[in-house]
């Protein structure tokens, strides 16, 4: 039996490709249920706010420590602010994100 010609192997590749391509392209991801819309938002909120907080609270703590400019609460309350706003500005993203696939479904 003579060896396969490489245009045969090429066509051979594609048909797999393109086999194995509807194979997983059939295993579609489920919509989010509510539950876990709730929950990805309020991550995406709490994780927002405390990182901020956390941050503000360290930057108070470091100079009151190191620095002779005192900042309690201002640090803390500031970055408190900023974190809750990136928080928002983040749920309003998954929210676009999640719209937009939940349209491309339908």
């Amino acid at each position: 039996m003579p060896p396969p010609e490489p245009d045969e192997l090429k066509r051979l590749g594609d048909r797999i490709d393109e086999a194995a391509h509807r194979r997983t392209g059939a295993k579609a991801r489920k919509p989010p249920t509510p539950w876990g819309i709730a929950g990805r938002f309020g991550t995406e909120m709490l994780v927002a706010v405390a990182l901020g907080a956390g941050i503000g609270w360290g930057i108070d703590w470091a100079f009151d420590h190191w620095g002779s400019i005192h900042t309690k609460p201002w640090g803390m309350v500031v970055f408190f602010v900023l974190g809750a706003v990136a928080g928002i500005r983040n749920v309003m993203r998954a929210a676009k994100e999640i719209n937009a696939e939940m349209a491309s479904k339908e």
